[in-house]
């Protein structure tokens, strides 16, 4: 009786045991607490304990379970599926309301429906959609986001008429922005494949409270994909694969996710080749030559050609290919029911990216075989990160969660130039060790998380090596045979070294003001320190070679967020930024249409102070939503680059490169404004259609002295209209962009790039009179996957439809022409 007992007690408490539903967070695979589960009567309601379990016993084997968590979309699944899927359930952060999307780009996650800054979101499932070639084409499609290029191998994104090192480019929490992030066009936001990324956040304005310096047009945040853990062993791989018409693009992406109860890892590997683009052949813009290449430098991979090639398909952009590998390896390990760590190491690295615009640069505008450069490339573009993230939960009363976070990354880049006519080459290399440690807490100061506190400290250590030398190719039967003399060159950056050091502390408040009002707050302090040492005078000569420089600065944010009803939404932010000089402000030297940088050690941060508001409204049950933003904001002390003047009023003269150029330095001026919009429509037409689609307007100009500033975008936007059932989507995209006058232009500073637009009068004297403008484009596309069985899909775009000619604003490579894209992806 007695063994008859305790055989009856185990039975019953193993299948009740066997009934424990074990509740995990899909992203990561962590159990998930305090979860309501209940039936459709509500006759049954119980909770997960602190381990994510919890008993469904009292559930008939046909009835529906009910998952319901204040973070998580709710689920709803049958007992009898449980019991085949082992009694584990995943919970995601997802929901059909537009508003339910959680964002950790103010390093917590939060609900947008309590922040007041203008946010937007790519997620993996828009990654997949826009099939982008590389991560700057990417971000073209966030609503209120211009990308520059100067050649295909690149892209710069303009945020609210700020672009290069006024935008803070973040990944995974380390800020990639370093020491030598110039002022004009910057390249780096390619550096890491959209096949990486998981999902990308944008913040629109000075976020300098939560980012630090640089962030005075935004901050774009990108996360990279991140494994999760399994209560069972998982093996899972991803195959993917493109080809693109426009430019013989392709690209190939393997990745495998490793996961199991107490570790998880994450690889992949992409490498992307790019032949020459061809741009549109369509110009209903009228000019029949422009953006033509009719000469070209056939002087690429170690070849030599004393004289510019005849290109016979002029429409074919020479010089435009690249290639490019980006590795990608995650470990998520829980050291504790507290403590969990993170483990990324990040590799980008591509082959010589030909400057194109510097290519096709004519010493005479009328003819276009006068091409100046035999060589100028980029050297390999490489960035390595290593970073550690402790992520803790300690439950206390003065910290509830946080995260710690340790990196290093070392970008090493260089530029290659020779002109024709010359045998002398000249090579500049760069290398940038960057040492950052964040750390990040958050602490609820009442029980129900109305009233939360978040806090952290950042320390940036940049130490800047600039090497160059001049070599004289050697020519023997027409080719290439070594070199036959070195010669000095010019450094870009102090060839004594340099380095630049940034402390900063933050405090943030978010209060919910009763149910309906949400208040924002937060301060922080930044200090700078900044050391630089010139060795060489050959060329320049400096009061004095040695520099340093100490900046601070306090910024604040106070942002509301109004909710009167459940369809509107109204929110108001007055915020802070500022930049510190980097060394490539105070430091750099270089040449550009005949113009010469050369460094100034007096240059003093600038500063922006910002207001905003935002109006959206709902519509159909909330699936439809309306919204807008104006902003204003204020430039003072902002840094802008000045040609030199002698005692006489003329522009000091200084070699470079053999030649004699105009002598331009970055200095302070008074104050300017920016001031723009975006509107934008996100939503369901029904439960097979929804669209979206913005309009963005900026402007800019001087206070002090009434010009325009500089990279401030025409009109533009985009439309969207997609269809989805079953395992079929299709969608159309309508691009357009107006026309930018000449007038418009910031002409002296050279970064919008005037000499590129179209050239209307050659032997005019006033650059105003030579070239016409940025002329206005639009495009239309189409694109649509399907769902072939639960391991394989495929995917295919038609962009440019017409096959427009056309050029982005400042930019100095045409657009490709029509395109088609073909996606294989692949799940195993």
């Amino acid at each position: 009786m007695r063994y008859l007992v305790f055989g009856f007690f185990f039975l019953f408490y193993g299948i009740n045991f066997a009934q424990n539903v074990q509740i995990l967070d899909k992203s990561t695979g962590k159990f998930v607490k305090d979860v309501t589960v209940f039936n459709d009567n509500y006759t049954i309601n119980v909770t997960s304990n602190k381990q994510g379990f919890v008993n469904i016993s009292q559930f008939k084997e046909n009835e529906t379970v009910v998952f319901s968590h204040l973070s998580y979309a709710i689920k709803r699944v049958k007992k009898s599926v449980l019991r085949k899927k082992n009694f584990v359930v995943y919970l995601t952060k997802q929901s059909e309301e537009l508003d339910e999307i959680v964002l950790s780009v103010f390093k917590k996650e939060e609900k947008t429906k309590r922040i007041a800054e203008q946010i937007a979101v790519l997620s993996k499932k828009d990654i997949q959609k826009v099939s982008p070639q590389t991560s700057a084409d990417l971000l073209a499609t966030v609503p209120g986001i211009k990308v520059q290029k100067s050649q295909f191998g690149g892209g710069s994104p303009v945020i609210r008429g700020m672009e290069s090192n006024r935008v803070l480019l973040v990944v995974d929490g380390v800020r990639m922005n370093n020491a030598i992030y110039r002022k004009g066009h910057l390249q780096n936001a390619i550096t890491i494949s959209p096949n990486l990324l998981d999902k990308v956040e944008v913040v629109f304005g000075p976020s300098s409270v939560i980012y630090g310096s640089d962030a005075l047009g935004g901050v774009i945040h990108y996360y990279t994909k991140t494994p999760k853990l399994s209560a069972e062993k998982e093996i899972k791989s991803h195959f993917f694969s493109r080809f693109s018409s426009a430019n013989q693009e392709v690209t190939t992406n393997v990745s495998a996710e490793l996961s199991f109860k107490k570790w998880a890892s994450f690889t992949s590997i992409s490498y992307s080749d790019f032949g020459d683009l061809r741009a549109g052949r369509s110009r209903n813009h009228g000019f029949q030559d422009w953006g033509k290449v009719f000469f070209y430098s056939e002087n690429s991979n170690g070849n030599f050609n004393p004289n510019p090639t005849e290109n016979p398909d002029p429409s074919l952009l020479r010089n435009t290919g690249f290639n490019q590998t980006d590795v990608l390896q995650k470990f998520y390990i829980p050291l504790s029911k507290k403590t969990d760590l993170k483990i990324n190491l990040q590799y980008s690295t591509s082959s010589d990216i030909p400057r194109f615009d510097r290519l096709t640069e004519l010493t005479d505008l009328t003819d276009p075989s006068s091409l100046k450069f035999a060589e100028w490339n980029y050297g390999p573009q490489n960035r390595f990160l290593a970073s550690t993230q402790l992520l803790i939960h300690p439950n206390k009363n003065w910290i509830e969660n946080g995260a710690i976070t340790l990196a290093y990354q070392n970008v090493q880049e260089s530029r290659i130039q020779r002109r024709f006519g010359s045998l002398n080459r000249s090579y500049r290399e760069e290398e940038v060790d960057i040492f950052n440690l964040n750390g990040d807490f958050f602490v609820p100061l009442t029980q129900d998380k109305k009233r939360n506190l978040s806090y952290g400290f950042e320390f940036s250590y940049n130490d800047v090596t600039s090497n160059s030398f001049g070599r004289s190719l050697n020519i023997q039967d027409g080719e290439i045979d070594g070199f036959s003399n070195s010669f000095p060159v010019q450094s870009r950056y102090p060839d004594g070294g340099s380095n630049y050091t940034s402390y900063a502390a933050y405090a943030g408040y978010r209060q919910d003001l009763g149910s309906k009002s949400t208040l924002n707050s937060g301060i922080r302090f930044t200090r700078t320190h900044l050391e630089a040492t010139w060795i060489d005078e050959t060329f320049i000569q400096l009061p004095n070679p040695n520099l340093v420089a100490n900046n601070s600065a306090i910024t604040a944010t106070l942002g509301y967020v109004h909710r009167p009803n459940r369809n509107w939404q109204f929110n108001s932010v007055l915020s802070s930024g500022f930049r510190s000089p980097n060394i490539d402000d105070v430091g750099r030297v270089r040449e550009k249409s005949g113009n010469v940088t050369i460094p100034n050690i007096n240059v003093q941060p600038e500063f922006a102070y910002n207001a905003e508001v935002g109006i959206q409204k709902y519509f159909n049950n909330r699936k439809f939503r309306v919204a807008g933003n104006f902003y204003y904001t204020l430039l003072d002390n902002y840094i802008q680059r000045e040609f030199v003047l002698n005692d006489d009023g003329s522009r000091q003269q200084v070699e470079f490169d053999g030649e004699f150029g105009n002598a331009v330095t970055n200095q302070n001026r008074g104050t300017a404004y920016i001031f723009g919009y975006t509107l934008n429509y996100l939503g369901k037409l029904s439960d097979t259609w929804n669209t979206s689609g913005f309009v963005t307007y900026t402007k800019g100009r001087t206070y002090d002295t009434d010009e325009p500033l500089s990279s401030i975008p025409p009109l533009f936007g985009q439309f969207q209209v997609n269809y989805k059932k079953d395992k079929l989507e299709l969608g159309a995209d309508f691009r357009f962009n107006s026309k930018k006058d000449i007038e418009d232009f910031n002409i002296p500073e050279g970064i919008d790039n005037h000499d590129l637009t179209p050239v209307v009068n050659p032997n005019a004297t006033n650059e105003t009179d030579i070239f016409f403008g940025s002329p206005s484009w639009m495009t239309l596309g189409f694109n649509g996957s399907y769902v072939v069985s639960n391991n394989f899909t495929v995917q295919a775009r038609l962009d440019n439809i017409f096959d427009e000619h056309y050029i982005e604003f400042a930019s100095g490579v045409a657009a490709p022409g029509r395109n088609l894209s073909i996606s294989f992806m692949a799940n195993f």
